[in-house]
């Protein structure tokens, strides 16, 4: 009887210890953060029997970066997780650096079929190699390869593998990142422990920072039977994509020599796709922070949050491949009622009826033919953030030099974004999404996206359009609190 009394104690707390994690200041409440501790990549994300893995980098033992394992995460809709124990740990000075996970159906590697295989980079102070381990029970526990590494190029930057298996030519394709020269090598496998290599990609695009976390994969075209060939990769502080073909050798990019990005705002990165969804159609995830104040962000016990997942299409638009992504339509299982608010002209300030710090909002507006128009969120004791577009410019931009930045300076100095938006019929359509400490903000159904961290108090919740120069018509705004996903 004693035990049993305290096996249900023991339960009681731990729920009421897991309740409170999930109460505090800044917390998002509907998107992915560990209980505690720092993160930072997602790693490993595959769909198997059920059951969506996000692995992800963490120090098991403090709130900085330090000390990189693989944690663990378990969703069957990709909003409710799951925390499980960590996965893959440092171990004799070999931290875990990213990379990928595959379902080996066939029995490639020879330990078992549907055996989940980790594929990742061991790095020391000076060498980066790739390795593997493998689970026979749904990731819970892996098992290193005894004669790790697979690959060994004798290279202190040369890491981030991502593997699929390529049915065509019935092999597992690695796409893996050499930093500093800006380049991603591919490189074929039958069995996941001999690789061969087969051609480089770069540098091209962004070069400005060094490029990490591959990811090449499959995307339809919106409207079309076809799909193209998308390769990710980050570079310091955001992310870029190219789109062409890829013939089980060479990656051939058919976009214009220019940068295209995934998130046009001040912290998206390390973004990598489940391959292997149930539908075939890969879904994305990032990392939301920026590395030029990652560790100095104030939020504690835990540090850093993964995107909403993201389902991606292509769309060619005036000749240009065009990343399309929108959050999993899932996601509206959380609303709670709706707050609707139309035809609203807007000459210069008005306040709505309606605040929190834990919405979902999509409106459409026609700015104003001159100066800036839009939205401010989290408004009070003079903070604010601010997402507008410049007629003007025909800019869109969102500014955070408004809002609390006390805690860092590097923070406050890298405080706004922007990106060239054309208007769709003299009108933009914003589908918000303000999350405590998380701004995503998707435009034009996904044709653009700007991602930005905040940090209100609880009492800026307050909501107010704007229009700086001329009349600013709000054909509707709708507005949904959401539901905690703890």
């Amino acid at each position: 009887m004693k035990k049993n009394m305290f096996i249900l104690l023991l339960l009681i707390t731990n729920n009421i210890f897991s309740q409170e994690l999930y109460k505090e200041k800044y917390r998002p409440q509907f998107h992915f953060t560990p209980q505690k501790n720092w993160c930072n990549d997602p790693n490993g994300l595959v769909y198997y029997n059920g059951e969506y893995h996000l692995f992800y980098q963490s120090n098991p033992f403090g709130n900085q970066w330090g000390h990189m394992s693989w944690s663990h995460a378990v969703s069957k809709d990709l909003l409710h997780w799951q925390h499980l124990p960590v996965a893959i740990k440092e171990e004799n000075g070999v931290m875990i650096f990213s990379g990928s996970a595959v379902i080996d159906e066939k029995n490639t590697s020879g330990f078992g079929k549907n055996a989940m295989i980790a594929i990742y980079t061991g790095h020391t102070d000076t060498l980066q190699t790739q390795n593997i381990a493998f689970s026979n029970n749904a990731g819970r526990s892996f098992t290193k390869f005894n004669n790790n590494p697979v690959l060994n190029l004798h290279q202190k930057d040369f890491r981030d593998p991502n593997v699929f298996w390529y049915e065509k030519n019935n092999c597992w394709i690695m796409s893996v990142s050499h930093p500093v020269e800006h380049q991603i090598e591919f490189y074929r496998s039958q069995n996941l422990k001999d690789w061969k290599p087969l051609s480089k990609f770069g540098p091209v695009g962004d070069t400005s920072g060094v490029w990490e976390c591959p990811d090449l994969m499959r995307v339809s075209i919106e409207g079309t039977n076809e799909k193209k060939w998308v390769l990710f990769t980050s570079q310091n502080s955001t992310m870029q994509y190219f789109v062409g073909e890829f013939d089980g050798t060479k990656f051939i990019n058919e976009n214009p020599v220019k940068i295209f990005k995934q998130d046009y705002g001040t912290d998206y990165y390390a973004a990598i796709t489940y391959h292997n969804t149930p539908d075939k159609n890969p879904i994305s995830i990032g990392w939301l922070n920026n590395w030029n104040y990652a560790n100095s962000i104030p939020t504690s016990p835990w540090k850093s949050t993964m995107s909403l997942p993201r389902k991606l299409s292509l769309k060619k638009i005036n000749g240009e491949w065009i990343l399309i992504q929108q959050p999993v339509q899932v996601t509206e299982k959380l609303r709670n009622e709706a707050f609707v608010f139309v035809n609203k002209i807007v000459e210069k300030e008005e306040a709505l009826n309606f605040s929190g710090q834990v919405f979902e909002l999509e409106l459409l507006f026609q700015p104003s033919s001159a100066g800036e128009s839009g939205i401010k969120l989290a408004v009070g004791n003079n903070h604010f953030l601010k997402i507008s577009y410049d007629a003007t410019d025909q800019q869109m931009i969102v500014d955070r030099s408004q809002t609390n930045s006390s805690f860092n300076k590097t923070f406050a100095s890298i405080n706004t974004s922007s990106a060239k938006i054309k208007l769709q019929n003299g009108k933009l359509k914003w589908h918000i999404y303000f999350d405590k400490s998380i701004v995503e903000i998707f435009v034009n159904d996904g044709e653009a996206v700007f991602t930005t961290q905040i940090f209100p108090e609880e009492d800026e919740n307050n909501i107010q359009l704007f229009s700086t120069n001329g009349n600013t018509k709000f054909d509707y705004l709708t507005f949904w609190k959401m539901k905690s996903i703890w």
